[in-house]
C-alpha cells in the first residue's frame, strides 16, 4: 500500500512550501446524472446561463469520460484516482477502501496541506433519494466537515408521479414540478450550506465540495423551472429503426430492459421535459454559488471543477434511458475547469480526456506534488492551451449483471480515441462494438458485425491498447491516435 501515501516527511516539507506561497481555493461541483445537456455543450433545448458562463471564463472539455457510467464506482475512482480495476468498485455496494485501506483521497491531499475541507451534499455515493439526508456511502477521512441537507423533495416523495408504479422512484421515470422556492428543495439548501462556508472560511484556504442531487430520478424540481420547456419542443431522440439489430445483448442495461420501458412517446416526452427542468433548477443554484464566490472576491483567487459523475440516456438508441451503457452518450460526461492564471479561458477543449485526470490536475493547480498512485495525467496543459498536441485516448467500463438474457455477469470495456469507439463485452466472448465517429457520431452502425479491411485493422490495432490500459500496463509500442 506504500504508493498510495506520500512519506510523512515529504508531507512536511510539501506542507511548508505552500504555506509559504498563496493558497488557491477549489470550490468543486459535482452533478448527479447530468449528460451533456447543457447549452454550452451544444444543447439547444438546455437553458443553463450560469453553467455556460462558467465554461466562457475556463476551458469545457468537450470529449471527457468517466472510468464507469454508475455513481459509486465513478465516485471513487475521481477521488482516488484510480481506475475501477484498481479499487475494485464496479458497483453500488462496495466501499474503495475495503481494497485500498490507504488511498490518499483527493480532498485528503488538501487537508493534510493546510486547506479546510468540507463536503456539502453528494459527493461519494447515495442511495437517491432514500440517503437524502444522511452522510450516504460516505468516506468520513476525506473531509473535516459535512453537511447533509434534506428538504422538501423528500417530505413531498408521496406526491411524486411514476410512470412505472412497479419500480421504485429512484430508478424509474418519475417526476414532481414541486410548490415552493429553490431554498426549500434539497439542492437549494446544498447551495445555501456552501455559501454560508465561503463566508465563514473566505479569509483562509478551502477545499470545498458541493454536491447536487439532481437531475437524478426522481426528476424534482420547483414548478417555475417546468414552465421553462414547452412539452411540444420536447422530441425523443433519433436512432434508425433497426438501430439495435447490430447492438450485443450485453450492451443493453439490465435495468432499462425494453424500449422506453414501454412508455407511450408522450410520457417519455413529459420525463425529457422533467429532467431538464432539473438541469436548469441545478444551474440556478451553480449560478448562485458563483455569484457568491465574486461577491465575497475570491473567484481571483479559486480553482472551480464542475463535473458529472457520468454521462445518461434519454431515450437515445430507440429508448434507452438513464446510464449503465458503454455508448457514448453515457460514457463522455460534462467537465469544466476555471483556474485562475492559466491562458485557455474560454476555449473548448476537444482532446480526448478521462475523469481520473482530475485528480492529477488539481494537485498540479495548486502548486502539489502529484501522488505516484494517481492514474490519470494532469490536465494542465490543456487548461493553458486547449489546443496543445494530446495522445488522449479514454477507457470506460461497466459491469453487467445477469439477467434473463444474458446468462452471466460480463465485464464490458470501451476505448474511445479521436476517431473511433472500440467495446468489448466478456473480452469478446459477448460481443465487440466498433464505431466510427467521424462519419458516425451517434453509433448507429457497428463496424465490428462485418467489419471490412479498414475497421478489422483498427481493431487489431485497438484490442492491445485496450487491454494495456485497462489492466495498468505500458502498451510495447507508442500509440498514435493519428494513425487511427
Amino acid at each position: 500500500m506504500t504508493r498510495y501515501f506520500l512519506p510523512l516527511a515529504t508531507l512536511l516539507l510539501v506542507a511548508l512550501h505552500i504555506d509559504a506561497a498563496e493558497k488557491q481555493n477549489v470550490l468543486f461541483i459535482a452533478v448527479d446524472d447530468l449528460a451533456s445537456s447543457l447549452h454550452c455543450y451544444g444543447d439547444v433545448v438546455a437553458k443553463t446561463p450560469n453553467i455556460d458562463q462558467l465554461a466562457a471564463t475556463g476551458v469545457r472539455f468537450d470529449r471527457a469520460y468517466n472510468q464507469l457510467p454508475l455513481c459509486n464506482p465513478t465516485r471513487a475512482s475521481v477521488m482516488t484516482g484510480l481506475r475501477p480495476d484498481e479499487i475494485k468498485v464496479y458497483d453500488l455496494d462496495r466501499h474503495f477502501r475495503d481494497e485500498v485501506p490507504d488511498v490518499v483521497t483527493l480532498s485528503q491531499q488538501f487537508m493534510k496541506r493546510g486547506w479546510y475541507t468540507a463536503r456539502v451534499g453528494k459527493i461519494y455515493h447515495y442511495n437517491v433519494p432514500a440517503s437524502i439526508g444522511t452522510d450516504g456511502f460516505d468516506d468520513p477521512p476525506s473531509w473535516q466537515h459535512t453537511v447533509n441537507p434534506k428538504g422538501r423533495d423528500k417530505t413531498d416523495e408521496a406526491l411524486i408521479f411514476n410512470a412505472e408504479p412497479h419500480r421504485k422512484i429512484s430508478g424509474a421515470l418519475s417526476w414532481l414540478a414541486a410548490d415552493g422556492t429553490d431554498e426549500e428543495q434539497t439542492d437549494g439548501m446544498i447551495a445555501t450550506e456552501a455559501i454560508r462556508l465561503m463566508e465563514e472560511k473566505k479569509d483562509e484556504p478551502f477545499f470545498l465540495a458541493v454536491g447536487f442531487f439532481r437531475p437524478h430520478t426522481p426528476y424534482v424540481a420547483p414548478k417555475k423551472y417546468f414552465d421553462m420547456y414547452p412539452l411540444e419542443q420536447m422530441r425523443l431522440p433519433y436512432a434508425p429503426e433497426n438501430d439495435r439489430d447490430d447492438i450485443p445483448t450485453a450492451g443493453f442495461a439490465h435495468n432499462n430492459p425494453v424500449p422506453n420501458y414501454s412508455l407511450d412517446e408522450l410520457t417519455c416526452r413529459k420525463a425529457m421535459l422533467a429532467y431538464y427542468a432539473c438541469v436548469s433548477f441545478v444551474d440556478a443554484q451553480v449560478g448562485r454559488m458563483l455569484s457568491a464566490l465574486k461577491r465575497l472576491e475570491l473567484d481571483d483567487n479559486t480553482i472551480v471543477v464542475f463535473w458529472s459523475d457520468h454521462g445518461y440516456h434519454l431515450g437515445e438508441h430507440n429508448g434507452i434511458w438513464q446510464k449503465r451503457t458503454l455508448f457514448e452518450q453515457g460514457a463522455r460526461a460534462p467537465l469544466i475547469i476555471r483556474a485562475p492564471g492559466t491562458q485557455g479561458i474560454g476555449q473548448p477543449c476537444l482532446k480526448i480526456v478521462e475523469f481520473v485526470d482530475i485528480y492529477p490536475t488539481l494537485m498540479e493547480l495548486a502548486g502539489l506534488p502529484v501522488p505516484k498512485h494517481a492514474s490519470g495525467k494532469s490536465l494542465k496543459p490543456l487548461l493553458n492551451n486547449p489546443l496543445k498536441k494530446w495522445n488522449g485516448t479514454a477507457i470506460t467500463q461497466i459491469l453487467r449483471p445477469a439477467d434473463n438474457r444474458l446468462p452471466e455477469p460480463v465485464m464490458g470495456c470501451s476505448i474511445r480515441t479521436e476517431r473511433w469507439r472500440y467495446t468489448e463485452w466478456g473480452e469478446g466472448k459477448h460481443g465487440v462494438e466498433l464505431y466510427d465517429h467521424y462519419s458516425d457520431p451517434m453509433e448507429f452502425n457497428n463496424l465490428a458485425v462485418k467489419p471490412d479491411a479498414e475497421a478489422a485493422a483498427v481493431i487489431k490495432r485497438l484490442k492491445p491498447l485496450l487491454d494495456a490500459k485497462a489492466s495498468g500496463k505500458i502498451p510495447t509500442t507508442p500509440f498514435n491516435p493519428a494513425r487511427l
